[in-house]
């Protein structure tokens, strides 16, 4: 049985006085339990509208969208919301950390709306969420005195902290630098193998893609296997942050790896960014 399933699913906006824009075109993909899928595209391919599809926000244009082989269109949107909580856990490039509250009271916030035994042990089941992320020695911190890795870290606990079936994690790496970013996938990918949940990786960057077991390229709206992400034609983006940059010298000096970083437009974010782990 498939966790997720789109078939032939289509998204069409009208925007004000101009005509019907189709962002998504017969889109495939079928999600089993412990799947873990990347899917790259440049900015404007539909990865966001995609995004929106796989996490139930939106209903598609037209074809169908199953959940646990059952349509999502069955569902009321109180129920889509309730399906969305307690089964489909988001992991964002950006933090959205609650700033006057602690990491512990961070990670706690998502089950302030379970029931039962779930509600009641909430404090004790977000401590040992942040010890599985590595901050059990952080719990009483503000989020102002926790490195950006560590924000991620405590962003990452409080997307999985119910246990989610399916990790959809958009640009996760977009604003750390390269070896936080690596260490931030180890870290999904780790939690993810722990409880058995699917995974599915929307990025940019061919590197992260290829992490994958399954590798898929969005080009204009229209979503395609591919055996390889960084095999394929790389976009202008994609260029430009790979290119060799020449030294800022003539010297024979070895060059700054953090001067390197900063040209390749990797980006350090500490407190500006909601959404990371530490280096």
């Amino acid at each position: 049985m498939s966790l997720l399933t789109l078939r032939e699913v289509t998204r069409t906006v009208i925007p004000p006085d101009q005509p019907a824009l189709t962002i998504l075109s017969g889109i495939d993909l079928e999600i089993d339990p412990g799947d873990h899928v990347s899917i790259v595209g440049r900015s404007g391919s539909g990865k966001s509208t995609l995004l929106n599809m796989l996490g139930l926000l939106d209903l598609p244009t037209s074809g169908e969208i199953t959940f646990d082989d059952r349509p999502v269109k069955a569902y009321s949107a109180a129920k889509r919301d309730r399906l969305r909580g307690a089964a489909i856990g988001f992991v964002f490039q950006q933090f959205n950390l609650l700033p006057g509250r602690t990491a512990l009271e961070n990670v706690t916030m998502p089950l302030l709306y379970s029931t039962g035994r779930t509600f009641w042990r909430r404090k004790r089941i977000a401590a040992e969420m942040l010890e599985l992320v590595g901050l059990g020695h952080r719990l009483s911190s503000m989020p102002d005195r926790l490195s950006g890795g560590e924000q991620q870290r405590v962003a990452i606990a409080r997307s999985l902290v119910r246990g989610p079936r399916l990790i959809l994690a958009d640009e996760p790496t977009g604003a750390l630098d390269l070896d936080t970013g690596q260490s931030v996938m180890e870290l999904i990918d780790d939690v993810a193998a722990r409880t058995g949940a699917a995974q599915v990786t929307i990025t940019h960057d061919p590197t992260i893609a290829r992490r994958a077991r399954r590798h898929f390229r969005l080009e204009r709206g229209v979503l395609t296997a591919v055996d390889d992400p960084t095999l394929e034609p790389l976009t202008r983006r994609d260029r430009r942050e790979t290119a060799p940059h020449p030294p800022a010298s003539t010297t024979d000096e070895p060059r700054d790896a953090d001067d390197d970083l900063a040209r390749l437009g990797f980006v350090s974010a500490t407190a500006t960014d909601p959404e990371r782990t530490e280096g």
